[in-house]
């Protein structure tokens, strides 16, 4: 290959990688609160002490309903954010070509599944990948799914109630625990794992944590999606506390990210999704 044609491709290849970038902006832009629809969300995420965002969030509101999706990214160059994006552009895209409350386990599961061959399609196995949270809100019932270790809760009368379990090392040892196929002394031991066992963006990739029946909501509920640069860092008293002092669901989200900010010692992304019923 002469010096041209190495000089061509050298070009092309970072005009692709800048194409993929710019796509990470623009998706994770869209998802700041919203009350245009009706519906008051609000969403806000910080790099924390890491030099580079890999969580990304959307919100979208049609006459059918809401989905909301939050990635939290991981990954070689660049790979977290260009995977966390995929992740939750997939997501908008199947839920504003489909019927997605016909059929939510079907939608979850279809998303999951294109998402993590899309990240795949664009990096290499282990250059990437996604913790990812999506939900779907009718303006009754809350059905929700999750891969990897992003959270799903829901606030009701002073408490924050988690109603996810996520795919890390510790929650499988509990479950494999009371199944009767662990050890009391094993299970000890790998409580105090919390590395990843599943997630978007790898050839293994397993399945997806979804509902087993819908959660019907009630007025002054709020629906929350966060990732573990929130829940690691802020103390769940200090969240709960937030989120009862009122106010919009925007101003809400700004204050625990500030939180997050004011936190000594080192961070990680924080991403925090609020939707109020």
């Amino acid at each position: 290959m002469n010096n041209a044609a190495h000089l061509v491709i050298c070009i092309l290849a970072a005009l692709l990688a800048a194409l993929v970038i710019a796509r990470v902006v623009l998706t994770c832009r869209a998802a700041g609160g919203a009350k245009d629809s009706g519906v008051d969300t609000g969403a806000a995420r910080t790099c924390g002490s890491r030099d580079v965002q890999e969580d990304c969030h959307a919100v979208l509101t049609t006459n059918a309903g809401t989905v909301a999706a939050l990635a939290d990214g991981r990954g070689k160059n660049q790979g977290g954010s260009v995977s966390s994006s995929l992740a939750v552009e997939t997501v908008l895209d199947l839920f504003e070509s489909g019927s997605p409350f016909q059929n939510p386990n079907y939608f979850f599961q279809n998303a999951f599944k294109q998402a993590n061959r899309r990240i795949l399609d664009q990096l290499d196995d282990g250059y990437g990948g996604a913790s990812v949270a999506v939900i779907l809100f009718d303006g009754r019932e809350l059905n929700y799914a999750v891969v990897g270790n992003v959270h799903v809760a829901v606030f009701r009368d002073g408490n924050l109630i988690q109603v996810t379990e996520g795919h890390t090392v510790n929650v499988l040892a509990e479950k494999k625990y009371l199944e009767g196929s662990l050890t009391r002394q094993d299970t000890i031991a790998l409580l105090r794992e919390s590395r990843l066992y599943n997630y978007v963006g790898r050839d293994e990739f397993q399945n997806v944590e979804v509902f087993d029946k819908p959660i019907t909501l009630r007025r002054r509920d709020i629906i929350v999606l966060m990732s573990e640069g929130v829940y690691e860092v802020v103390p769940h008293a200090a969240l709960e506390e937030t989120l009862a002092g009122g106010g919009d669901c925007q101003r809400m989200a700004d204050a625990v990210i500030a939180a997050v900010d004011r936190a000594k010692g080192a961070k990680e992304n924080a991403s925090i999704i609020l939707i109020a019923v």
